[in-house]
């Protein structure tokens, strides 16, 4: 993994609720969502996370954004396949 990368990632929540975010370093960030209030997403403060179901690696943070708001506007079957591996539904 290069040091300048931009990720965009999928959490499940113990609900089976997704939560999409970018970060320079997912686990890290999967890891303050789950153990950091202060630092992790108010949406995780009545559903923990599980587990990073899906990551996929940007050129920078510009493009990550991009392919945040593409995916959050996704509706939730939609997500599933991309997650199953359709990345066609990021362009």
């Amino acid at each position: 993994m290069k040091s300048n990368s931009w990720w965009v990632y999928i959490i499940e929540c113990q609900s089976g609720k997704l939560y999409t975010g970018i970060s320079t370093d997912p686990e890290r960030r999967f890891l303050e969502h789950r153990d950091d209030p202060k630092k992790g997403a108010k949406f995780f403060r009545g559903d923990k996370p599980s587990k990073i179901i899906f990551r996929n690696e940007c050129e920078n943070r510009a493009e990550a954004s991009k392919k945040e708001y593409r995916i959050k506007s996704l509706t939730l079957k939609k997500k599933k396949e991309l997650i199953a591996g359709d990345l066609s539904l990021l362009i």
